[in-house]
């Protein structure tokens, strides 16, 4: 103990909580929460005498952090990953930003991808707009699409 404080040094959760408390503090389903537990995003809690699943106050900041996550783009591997980095006592930074840079040149890859994929939409949206049904070809699957 430090002199003069009532506290440890080392940070010891007492309270602890049911998976229904961790769901309806983290707006997430019970199921949900099993699953990360099986996937090992969230360690294994305590179980009570009953049986129960008794949470560390701590895992309503870890769903918080898995949840960002995959707003962000993580696959839930990705977010393991980072947690196995965070839970061997080192900090993830370096780890996230390389995740992050990989993320983001996916989806300014996926951009390019739909504003071609908007291009051909829009040409074929004029071709249907100038097109003549009576002139359509019973040869032709249609002729928007089929180039002519």
């Amino acid at each position: 103990m430090v002199e003069g404080q009532g506290v440890s040094e080392k940070n010891v959760e007492i309270a602890a909580m049911r998976i229904g408390e961790l769901a309806d503090r983290t707006g997430l389903t019970t199921k949900t929460l099993r699953f990360y537990e099986g996937g090992h995003l969230i360690p294994p809690p305590n179980r009570s005498a009953n049986g129960y699943r008794d949470y560390p106050t701590s895992a309503v900041r870890r769903v918080e952090f898995i949840r960002a996550s995959q707003s962000a783009g993580l696959t839930l591997v990705q977010i393991r990953s980072i947690l196995d980095v965070r839970d061997s006592g080192q900090a993830p930074c370096e780890h996230v930003a390389a995740l992050v840079d990989t993320k983001l040149a996916e989806v300014d890859q996926r951009i390019a991808e739909l504003e071609q994929t908007r291009r051909v939409l829009q040409n074929l949206s004029l071709t249907a707009d100038e097109l003549d049904p009576t002139q359509c070809n019973p040869d032709d699957i249609c002729r928007i699409i089929t180039p002519t």
